[in-house]
């Protein structure tokens, strides 16, 4: 019988955390201690195989730290870091391994790489628009998978996230620029995560959909990514990379 990968998890109390720790004997995963905000890191990192992180972006620095100090692999799936953060995250991945992304889910990995194929078979005569609608408490916006499909927008059409994506719309404000990339964000009930990309043709539109009924999606595949990375090179890795995407 193989031996359980042993996980160190942070924000063992969210909602995220909490169906990771409930996920884990299914994943053949240990979970040897679960930590929120305030708890020492460095007084558990030791007996770890790999770091799984839901926590907060204002605990990036203390995660960066603690795993390069005690040469641990990391999980990344806390969203909202800023730009500050996003650059930590990489600068630990040049000596250790880290798999970073928005959203753990198989299915929206697939959207991932379905999105990038459209938008470079399609071309440019179709407007780009992202909609995602999560539960009430959810507390950043867009989502991270959100931002996640702009960027790959962007980076097949070749815009700049910062000037040309849009967040929401209000007023008199003209006609829509065919550079634009629309997101809109909803949030209401307890929606575990739904995301759209439309993109928006003369007499024709495609819509690419995902929808998640249940956080164990997200959790196993959290688990799956934490299996996978022990004993990889140090690098940046993504879904995408695990999936073979």
């Amino acid at each position: 019988m193989n031996t359980p990968v042993r996980v160190l998890l942070l924000g063992a109390k969210g909602r995220m955390g909490q169906a990771i720790a409930a996920a884990a004997e299914k994943a053949g995963v240990e979970i040897t201690a679960g930590l929120d905000l305030g708890d020492d890191v460095t007084k558990h990192i030791g007996a770890c195989d790999v770091v799984i992180d839901f926590s907060n972006p204002d605990a990036v620095e203390s995660l960066c730290r603690a795993c390069r100090d005690a040469a641990k692999p990391a999980v990344i799936g806390t969203t909202g870091y800023s730009e500050k953060a996003r650059a930590s995250i990489e600068e630990l991945a040049k000596s250790i391994p880290v798999v970073f992304s928005p959203n753990f889910s198989v299915g929206v990995n697939t959207l991932f790489w379905l999105t990038r194929k459209a938008a470079q078979m399609l071309g440019e005569d179709f407007d780009l628009e992202i909609m995602e609608m999560h539960h009430r408490l959810k507390k950043d916006a867009p989502s991270g998978t959100a931002k996640k499909l702009a960027e790959i927008l962007c980076e097949v059409r070749k815009l700049d996230y910062a000037k040309d994506v849009r967040h929401g719309r209000e007023g008199v404000i003209g006609e829509r620029p065919g550079k634009e990339i629309g997101v809109h964000s909803i949030r209401g009930g307890d929606v575990v995560g739904d995301h759209t990309v439309t993109f928006a043709g003369a007499g024709e539109r495609l819509e690419l959909t995902h929808k998640a009924s249940s956080r164990e999606t997200f959790a196993l595949g959290a688990l799956r990514a934490a299996r996978w990375v022990v004993g990889k090179r140090a690098g940046l890795y993504s879904m995408e990379d695990l999936l073979g995407l």
